[in-house]
């Protein structure tokens, strides 16, 4: 029977992508995408994770977190959503898919990527490609 250690996934994942599994990414990842000991996707802001993170005596600051948050999002790890300036979720799952964004309770609900159809996106300027398209539909709570 092979046993494996609790980080391997983790850390291979890391490397993968060219990052180092420091203590502290380290941490972090296992809170972002294994917080119960199996994966999950979630949308999570960075205070969100900061206090995720010293609940469970992960001693780190809110600077750390979004170093983090950026290099993770950098590697393709994760997904930022910005739904409004100066307000950003960071999203596990970074297969196709698009959000409602309860408005009034601040929360994000994945939508199937095949259930939003556009019919046509604009011509980018020149030497520009589209990279993805995403849609945010805001909706009340009511």
């Amino acid at each position: 029977m092979t046993t494996q250690r609790p980080y391997s996934g983790l850390i291979e994942r890391l490397k993968e992508v060219g990052l180092r599994p420091t203590r502290q990414r380290l941490a972090l990842g296992k809170l972002l995408f294994e917080p119960d000991g199996k994966p999950v996707e979630r949308h999570v802001t960075a205070e969100q994770l900061h206090a995720e993170a010293m609940a469970q005596g992960v001693r780190v600051s809110l600077a750390t977190i979004y170093n983090t948050l950026n290099q993770f999002t950098d590697a393709g790890l994760l997904r930022e959503v910005v739904v409004e300036p100066g307000r950003s979720y960071f999203d596990t799952n970074i297969g196709d898919h698009h959000h409602f964004f309860f408005e009034d309770s601040g929360k994000l609900v994945d939508i199937p990527g095949e259930e939003v159809q556009l019919n046509s996106v604009p011509t980018p300027p020149d030497g520009a490609k589209v990279q993805r398209v995403d849609v945010i539909i805001r909706v009340s709570d009511d």
